[in-house]
């Protein structure tokens, strides 16, 4: 083959591959896991419907996971990841989530703002996000975590397949807003690049 033929060939390939990834749905390949680096405030341990576990976390965006400007969501993400830094979250359906709050001082939430059926995500600019618990355990429209007290721990099911906005209710405004989908074999979102 020439030597043409292969930069050419390369370059489509490498092309195709940044077209996938800026469409990437935010979601997660069952039977996947992800090991992260330690978060120092909360850690969420993912059980798949497949029994595979792994964990995602969960912080402010300033302290290490930055934000994403994700072209797909036409969003600014942040605060959550399924690798190292900020992204769009995704599993299948049945899988349990377990939020453990690892910090000392601080209490976070995590409330499912509004479902939206694709693209854009809009946040809204002033949410109810409660601090009582509601959801039974079930993610879907309305599900509040409740206040999770340092080294406290909550447990939810993804019970529905859909596209949630997620977000703290005491670091919403923070920059803690992202998209999670709970659906069948998809990948990760784009990552944030490392906060400066």
């Amino acid at each position: 083959m020439s030597k043409k033929l292969i930069a050419l060939y390369v370059a489509i390939t490498a092309a195709a591959l940044a077209a996938c990834a800026g469409q990437n749905s935010g979601t997660v390949a069952q039977g996947t896991t992800y090991a992260l680096p330690g978060m120092p405030d909360l850690v969420m341990k993912v059980t798949l419907p497949d029994g595979k576990t792994g964990s995602i976390g969960e912080e402010l965006p300033e302290e290490g996971l930055g934000t994403v400007d994700d072209s797909f969501w036409s969003a600014t993400l942040g605060g959550y990841t399924q690798q190292k830094f900020s992204q769009a979250l995704g599993f299948p359906k049945g899988t349990k989530i377990t939020l453990t709050n690892l910090s000392k001082d601080i209490e976070h939430t995590l409330d499912v703002v509004a479902e939206i059926k694709g693209p854009p995500a809009d946040f809204p600019a002033s949410p109810s996000l409660p601090l009582g618990p509601d959801g039974n355990g079930e993610l879907k429209t309305g599900y509040a975590s409740g206040a999770i007290m340092p080294g406290a721990s909550v447990t939810l099911t993804l019970v529905k397949n859909g596209i949630y906005l997620i977000g703290c209710h005491f670091h919403y405004h923070e920059g803690m807003q992202d998209v999670l989908v709970v659906g069948k074999g998809a990948t990760p979102g784009p990552q944030a690049t490392a906060p400066s």
